[in-house]
């Protein structure tokens, strides 16, 4: 992380604080990396407040100064307006009624993130400073992020760690401990989780990982090899068309 604020010639780092694990050691990653220089954002859109008290928890614990701003009136108006545009569009552009009810949440909760990285990019720009997203390797590995919203970021300081080991990282940074017990969750909507939402535990994903196919059912190495073929865009720069 030092080596990336050297390489930019950057000042410090924009965290976005969700209140979960990853968003907690990635915070006080960038405190050890750049003391004095880190600012925690906490932004919450038609957020669970416990998401925001857990997201001040950490702060606090770590004595990490705070911008927080509400973003859902904002969401909401930006919401409204796309739908209301397209609603305006030829009768044979409608997009037919998703099969899966979950899947047809995604698009518009998707702008949360996406109004997220905004925000965070005005700080970091404003204050010389970088912004280290939260992936991690398992999330990573499937596109279990927003292109464009928690997918865009400077640095990915937990790109190479599994979900149990980010967790036995927070045990040795001292994350509070309700943090590290929390179910893992996106904050897309309220209730939802990033298990239910991927239809597999991170265990049997870390499995998949370390072992391959063979160390899942089959059906499962299946569902996760698929996610990985659909998501490839995610994890590269866009084409360009080819030499010659």
């Amino acid at each position: 992380m030092r080596r990336q604020l050297s390489a930019a010639g950057a000042r410090g780092f924009v965290v976005g604080l969700s209140g979960g694990t990853d968003s907690a050691v990635v915070a006080r990653l960038a405190q050890l990396a750049a003391p004095g220089h880190v600012l925690a954002a906490i932004l919450p859109c038609q957020s669970d407040p416990q998401d925001e008290a857990d997201a001040a928890l950490v702060a606090k614990t770590f004595a990490l100064p705070v911008a927080r701003l509400d973003l859902t009136a904002t969401y909401e108006a930006l919401a409204a307006g796309v739908q209301g545009t397209l609603k305006s569009l030829p009768l044979d552009m409608h997009p037919a009624a998703p099969a899966d009810p979950l899947r047809g949440r995604v698009p518009l909760a998707n702008m949360k993130p996406r109004l997220r990285m905004t925000t965070l990019y005005y700080l970091a720009n404003t204050l010389n400073y970088l912004v280290p997203g939260t992936g991690n390797r398992a999330e990573l590995a499937i596109g279990y992020f927003t292109k464009y919203g928690d997918g865009g970021c400077d640095l990915l300081p937990l790109g190479r760690l599994v979900k149990s080991e980010v967790r036995a990282l927070a045990r040795d940074l001292k994350v509070p401990q309700r943090i590290i017990d929390r179910a893992p969750s996106a904050g897309l909507w309220l209730g939802q989780t990033d298990e239910e939402e991927m239809g597999f535990t991170y265990a049997n994903l870390e499995r998949y990982l370390e072992d391959g196919a063979q160390g899942v059912p089959p059906a499962l190495a299946m569902r996760i090899e698929r996610l990985m073929r659909a998501s490839d865009h995610k994890r590269q720069m866009p084409p360009t068309p080819e030499d010659g």
